[in-house]
């Protein structure tokens, strides 16, 4: 199973370790091979840059954690154009999933939460990804 992890939720992962976000980026790294591309990197590079953050985490620990996404995801080439939303990140995420063959798109964000399933992929919140992976888990009766 493959999965596409929105920046959003990546920053919630980081920022609440106990959340929801946080148990469904956990549990997709233990189950799923997690897909990243060089675009989302940035992406998620710039938005963790943010002088908004440093209350929170500091510069060299938001920078650790680039680094350890890196490290356990896969990175894939985007090749696709998609002009399915008025949102270019969301373009460029939508295309790393379709180039990918993902599974699933992880996210908090409505416009593409509404989308699903959008060519075959489930775009769903972490609170439905961790209900449809315990689904998945459960033995049948």
């Amino acid at each position: 199973m493959r999965v596409v992890i929105d920046t959003n939720v990546w920053v919630s992962r980081l920022l609440l370790a106990d959340s929801v976000a946080a148990r469904a980026v956990d549990s997709a790294l233990r189950n799923s091979e997690v897909i990243v591309s060089e675009p989302l990197i940035e992406e998620l590079a710039d938005v963790l840059a943010r002088e908004k953050f440093d209350r929170y985490v500091s510069l060299a620990d938001r920078e650790e954690f680039l680094r350890r996404i890196l490290q356990v995801a896969a990175t894939f080439p985007v090749l696709s154009e998609v002009d399915d939303c008025r949102d270019a990140d969301d373009n460029r995420l939508l295309a790393l999933a379709l180039d990918s063959q993902s599974d699933y798109i992880l996210t908090g964000d409505k416009d593409l939460l509404t989308m699903s399933p959008w060519r075959g992929i489930l775009i769903i919140s972490p609170r439905a990804f961790l209900d449809a992976t315990a689904l998945r888990a459960s033995p049948e009766p």
